[in-house]
């Protein structure tokens, strides 16, 4: 069977995350949404995402396919469904398409399809926040799926280790003279990952391959540092797509920061109202602040933004893709993509200058900055133009 993942309607509630890939592509847990699908289903898988992502991420139909709401993680009973899908069935769940079986070519019309109910509880991630505040059931489904039946390599005599048996090392990871409390939930430390001495951990935390804690690191779980990733101070329920530095201390809660981001010395950010009301976050589609249900958020940043030394975020923050944030003061709590400037002003951050930047920084983890890339920022420029202050 061919499984393609589609991005589904929760994509716009997704932004600015979306605006770089797949949902498909999002990290929550220790692997993406894909990575868990194909891990569990055997087999490599496409997508049919947005029209500018396609050349990177292409879809590929076979004779016969089962289509996937990306915006789905699977779990025991959704997995036992879409694998035994036939021929015009649909699973659904409320008024979101799950999965459907379709032939290679087939117009697809629902109202010839039979329906079938969601079985189990759905774990959906329908708006950004759901990344952080779902990261730690996300993290122990893919701890039991990435360690079962395998063994761990051994935990150093020279840490302070609490429910040793919820803690999991991959091959060429370095671990000593830290705290590992994994009472509350797993501790993943992925291959040639490091922790440096003196990091206090509290899972559920997953630290990804390459990554690394710094000296005297201090992180609460539920949070996920992913690949080649760097992170110091303080963190406290926190994902990190990869390739992303926190090197420094500052204080960084209840946020989702995507790939290529960079957080200057003494960044902080306010994951709590003074007031202790609700927080509401920027949401592209109606071009007004949503409400989230939650007392405690902080900073959703997207791909390639960066921020100087000592940037305050308020609560509740919405970065934009290839911004670049300094200065004293706050900036304004919905930060449009390619800006340039803080609390006193912001310009546009010009494409030529932001792409300069990108490869240079890729570069560095010898990865190359892509036509598709560049493509894929320069339909962003032209997309978030309209929220822009010139």
């Amino acid at each position: 069977m061919n499984y393609i993942l589609f991005d589904g309607s929760s994509r716009g509630q997704l932004l600015p995350f979306t605006f770089t890939r797949p949902v498909a592509d999002i990290r929550i847990g220790i692997l993406t949404i894909r990575e868990k699908w194909e891990k569990l289903l055997g087999t490599t898988t496409s997508t049919v995402t947005e029209d500018y992502l396609a050349n990177k991420w292409p879809m590929v139909e076979l004779e016969q396919n089962v289509m996937i709401n990306a915006s789905f993680l699977p779990t025991p009973e959704l997995l036992i469904q879409i694998e035994n899908l036939e021929e015009n069935q649909a699973i659904f769940f409320e008024e979101d398409i799950v999965a459907f079986y379709t032939l290679e070519d087939q117009e697809v019309d629902f109202s010839t399809f039979i329906a079938l109910e969601l079985a189990g509880e759905p774990f959906q991630i329908a708006h950004t926040w759901d990344i952080f505040s779902k990261n730690g059931d996300a993290i122990a489904a893919d701890f039991e799926l990435l360690t079962q039946d395998r063994k761990s390599q051994p935990i150093p005599a020279s840490n302070n280790v609490i429910n040793s048996e919820n803690i999991f090392i991959e091959e060429g990871a370095s671990v000593e003279f830290a705290t590992l409390n994994a009472s509350a939930g797993p501790i993943y430390i992925g291959a040639d990952s490091e922790i440096m001495e003196g990091s206090l951990v509290r899972g559920p935390f997953a630290l990804c391959k390459h990554a690394v804690l710094k000296l005297g690191a201090k992180v609460y779980g539920p949070t996920t540092v992913g690949p080649h990733s760097k992170v110091g101070g303080e963190v406290n329920n926190v994902v990190i797509f990869g390739s992303s530095n926190k090197g420094h201390d500052g204080y960084l809660g209840n946020a989702v920061i995507g790939e290529w981001c960079n957080l200057g010395a003494d960044t902080n950010n306010s994951n709590l109202k003074n007031n202790y009301a609700e927080v509401r976050l920027w949401d592209y589609g109606s071009e007004g602040f949503a409400r989230t249900g939650l007392q405690f958020c902080g900073l959703m940043m997207g791909d390639h933004s960066k921020c100087g030394i000592n940037t305050m975020f308020n609560t509740g923050t919405v970065v934009g893709v290839s911004s670049n944030i300094f200065g004293s003061g706050f900036p304004r709590n919905f930060i449009p993509s390619f800006s340039w400037g803080g609390s006193a002003g912001m310009t546009t951050y010009k494409t030529a200058k932001a792409f300069e930047v990108a490869e240079i920084v890729m570069k560095r983890r010898g990865i190359e900055f892509s036509e598709d890339d560049k493509e894929i920022l320069e339909h962003v420029f032209e997309d978030s133009k309209k929220w822009r202050r010139d």
